[in-house]
Formats: structure tokens, sequence, C-alpha cells
């Protein structure tokens, strides 16, 4: 059965930039093995499957789907999968509720032909564990000296858990090479699925990122994790009271991304830019 799919780069306005994403439509029949084994042909961070929602309130149940296996929640893949569900309902503007296994996150959409402007609500922070600077910054492929010497990592979540690691300098983010094996002992025990390496400008309310997780046989590093800005942005906000927060990543990839973070409330809202990329349809089931 063919089903419609929508190619989409995420936290961009510029094709080929930064996140990649694959939505596919009308996925109701779809069982998991072949969901898992359609984002094992894209080899993208996320692909997605869009379904009919089980929860009440919800709009559509958003399957998020990496290499590895099913995901409770992502930050690209939410604001990617509302733009291709409006353009296939002919809507330029919408609000949807979106089902996923981390809870029910409002998105709101705006298009402009083949490009969007999307935000979303996180769930509420949720503040973890707070492993050795030392231990984290080896997994990094890092000397511990490249830490950040007022924040130390922890694990914090807004549907998924990260591991916020703030470094000293640009220099220090661009060096990091990180050890697969040391990050697999560091990650799975505290419950962390990324490593979020950060240089924050607390003056200009910005930060520069790399976002790395472990795929079935490495690390693959993330240009634009949207799941992983809010829980930064939480972070500071805890420690210096920041509301606002430009998250420039991807740069050292080739595809740069921009997420915009503003605290509303009790939680993060995460935004940014999307542009679709091709359109057209795939043979699943």
């Amino acid at each position: 059965m063919r089903r419609r799919l929508t190619w989409l780069d995420v936290f961009t306005s510029t094709p080929l930039t930064g996140n990649q994403l694959a939505v596919v439509h009308d996925a109701d029949d779809l069982d998991d093995d072949t969901m898992q084994a359609f984002a094992r042909e894209t080899r993208l961070s996320e692909t997605t499957f869009v379904q009919s929602p089980t929860a009440s309130g919800a709009d559509y149940r958003n399957r998020i789907w990496s290499m590895p296996g099913e995901m409770p929640f992502a930050g690209h893949p939410s604001l990617g999968t509302a733009v291709a569900v409006a353009r296939a309902r002919g809507q330029d503007k919408a609000r949807y509720v979106q089902q996923t296994p981390a809870g029910l996150q409002p998105v709101e959409v705006q298009l402009d032909g083949d490009r969007a402007r999307a935000s979303m609500l996180q769930q509420p922070p949720e503040f973890g564990a707070r492993p050795s600077p030392a231990d984290v910054l080896a997994a990094a492929g890092l000397p511990v000296s490249s830490a950040d010497p007022q924040l130390e990592p922890q694990v914090v979540s807004t549907g998924v858990a990260h591991l916020m690691v703030p470094l000293k300098d640009a220099a220090a983010l661009a060096g990091a090479v990180p050890d697969p094996h040391a990050l697999r002992a560091l990650l799975p025990p505290i419950g962390a699925i990324v490593l979020y390496l950060a240089v924050v400008d607390v003056d200009d309310a910005a930060a520069r990122a790399r976002g790395f997780f472990l795929d079935p046989a490495s690390v693959t590093e993330d240009p634009a994790t949207g799941s992983a800005a809010g829980p930064l942005l939480a972070y500071l906000r805890e420690r210096d009271g920041m509301d606002e927060l430009t998250v420039h990543q991807g740069v050292e990839m080739g595809r740069p991304s921009r997420i915009d973070c503003a605290w509303a409330d009790d939680r993060p809202r995460v935004s940014g830019d999307v542009v679709v990329v091709a359109d057209g349809d795939v043979l699943l089931g």
C-alpha cells in the first residue's frame, strides 16, 4: 500500500540545513516492525508515523522512531509532523494537540507555501542525576578542564531525558569526539538518551550546542535537538533565572539550525522554522 510521505528540514528556513525528518501519513495499520524497518531505511535521527489518536483531546498520534527504536517524545519530529499534518489537511494555520507516550503536547503551525513556523509546549521539567564531570567529559572525549566552572552536568527532561553538559568555550565544543563505549556506559544508567554539550552566553540569552546519541553501531551527532533545547532553558532558568534562549546547533556538521525557546508558565515553549524538501509516497505494508 502506498502512503503519503513528507520530507522536511526542521529548525531552519533553508533547505538542506537543520534536522531532517520523514513523515509517513495514514499509518494506522502499520505494525511496529514495519515502522522500525522504515526508520532504519531512512537512516535519519527520527522518522514519524501519523496515526489516529487514542487519547481524549488529541488531534493525532505521533509515533516517533529512531534507528534504535521508538521514542517517547522528540522536538523536531513534533514540529515537523505538525507541519506535515497541516499541509495534508489543507490548513495554513492550525493548533493541534499531539499524542505521544510522554503525554499530550499543544503544537501551533503557521504555513507559507513550503515554509512554516511551528512551536510547541513541552512538559514541565524534571531534574535528575548529576554525574561526575570527569566521567562526563571523558565520555565526550574532552579533558575535564573543558567544563564550565560554574555549571555542572545534570540530567533534565521535558518529555525525554537529556544530559546537559555546559562547556567553557567554543574551542572545547568543537573538539568533542564522544567515545561510544564510554557513552554507552554513561547514558543508560542515568536514564538519558542524548549527551548535550553547550556553551552558554547568559548575557545574550544564547547557546551554541552539539547533541550526540547512541545508534545501533556507534554514536550519531544530531543537527538540532528540540527536546534537549527545552531542558537546557529549564536548566538555565533554575540557575540564572533565564526565560528565553536561542540555541544554535549543527554548525560543526554543516547543517546549521536555530531553536528558539521561551518560558511559558511552568514549562518551555520551543519554536523554529520548517521547510518542506519533498512530497511523495512510499510503499509500506
